[in-house]
This record gives structure tokens, sequence and C-alpha cells, in this order.
């Protein structure tokens, strides 16, 4: 049983597709509901509508989904804003709100997750970052702090878990050209194409290919893969 947060649009959606084409038992959270009952009409995986930054709201999403479907023996915390921002215009209310969307309910999801993959006697978290903070994002900093912050989380649980047969890992994408990038970030296609131009492989890098480094870390084939991160960005960084 495979649960996403965000999982409605962009590499949410894909990550959920790949999961369905697999023919795995997929429930999915997100705040967008009719992309979320599109996807769900399209796909047969279960949408729950929710707000992670509520966590309480979270954790009761996760209830639901391990009475209706079983219990959650991997878990994708993909969910993520990576709202660009000035670092004079950050105030103590926009930091709270982007850690509480960003990082935060990483935690909160992990911890409740962790008693149904004891009882199955193992499991995999995927827990998103991004490169966004190797180079320092200057115009994105809260975000970019955020992503750093999540692997510092991911080498935590990982130990913690490990005893529990539980891996967590982190995946780093690079710059997925979603519809959200190509509408909010990108919107000329000559800045898409400067960007592969950078990559080492110049084709456009899009969410299926992070899916699939998902099923991989989801799989039985990653059994002793635990507290990495792994980059996919077509070798942009």
């Amino acid at each position: 049983m495979v649960f996403v947060t965000g999982g409605a649009s962009g590499i949410g959606a894909d990550i959920v597709r790949a999961f369905a084409g697999q023919q795995s038992k997929v429930a999915f959270v997100d705040i967008l509901e009719a992309e979320g009952r599109a996807l769900t009409a399209e796909t047969g995986a279960e949408f729950i509508p929710c707000d992670i930054t509520d966590i309480a709201a979270l954790k009761a999403a996760i209830e639901v989904t391990r009475d209706r479907l079983g219990p959650i023996g991997v878990l994708v915390n993909n969910a993520a804003n990576d709202q660009r921002h000035e670092i004079d215009a950050v105030t103590e209310d926009y930091w709270d709100a982007s850690l509480g969307l960003n990082l935060k309910p990483q935690f909160f999801a992990a911890q409740a997750v962790r008693p149904m993959m004891k009882a199955l006697g193992g499991g995999s978290i995927i827990n998103f970052s991004s490169i966004a903070w190797h180079g320092g994002a200057a115009n994105m900093p809260v975000y970019g702090t955020s992503k750093a912050a999540t692997i510092g989380l991911t080498r935590a649980l990982a130990r913690g878990f490990g005893a529990d047969n539980i891996r967590v890992n982190s995946i780093e994408p690079g710059a997925v050209i979603t519809e959200k990038q190509k509408r909010l970030w990108y919107p000329d296609p000559k800045q898409i194409d400067a960007i592969v131009e950078r990559q080492s492989i110049h084709r456009v890098l899009l969410g299926d290919e992070i899916a699939r480094t998902v099923l991989f870390l989801a799989s039985d084939d990653s059994a002793m893969i635990t507290k990495q991160a792994i980059t996919v960005d077509a070798g942009l960084r």
C-alpha cells in the first residue's frame, strides 16, 4: 500500500500513475480536489482531499487510508511549493508557512506510518528534497533551507527506523518541467532550452523520470539502500 502527498498534479501525479501502473494500491492527498478526482478516474487510486499543513488532518488521512486499503508500506513525501521569494521580503509568518508545508509534514507522516511498516516487517519512506539548496538559491532561501533540512531529516529517520527494517531515502530532482513550472517560472520556451543546454543530458527532464526513481526506492531492488540522497537532474548540478 502506497501513500503519496501532493499527488494530484505535477511530479506527484506521475508518481501515482507509476504505482498504479504496477497494480499497486495507491492513496494520495492534495488540496487540488478537481485534479485529484480526475486522477482517481484515470488511475483508480484513492484520493483524500487534505491540507497537509494541518497535521491532524494529515494523520487522519493516513488512518483513513489504512482502514480502506490496508497498512502503508511505502510513503512518498512529495508535496512542496517552490515559490520564489526575495530574502528581504521574508517574514516570520512566511518562514513558518514555508517550513510548515515543505518540511514539517514529512516528519509527522513518517512518524504516523512507522507502526504500520514495523508491523509489516519493513517499509520504504521517500522524502523529496531538491538540488536547489546545493548552489545557494538566492531567489528562494526558505525553500532551499527546507530542502537542505530534508536531507538531515532523512538521515536521522533512516538511523532511527533502521532496526524496524524501514528504509528512508531522499530524491533531489533537478529542473523538472511540469505544467506548473512552465506556467509560473518558465513561460518562454527559450528558458527551458537554456536549462537543457546546461544539463549533461540534453533532454527535457520530466516527472516520469522522477517517478521511476521512486519505484526503484520503493522496491526490493533497493533493499539495502537507506540514508541516501539520489539526485535526478540530467547532470545539471
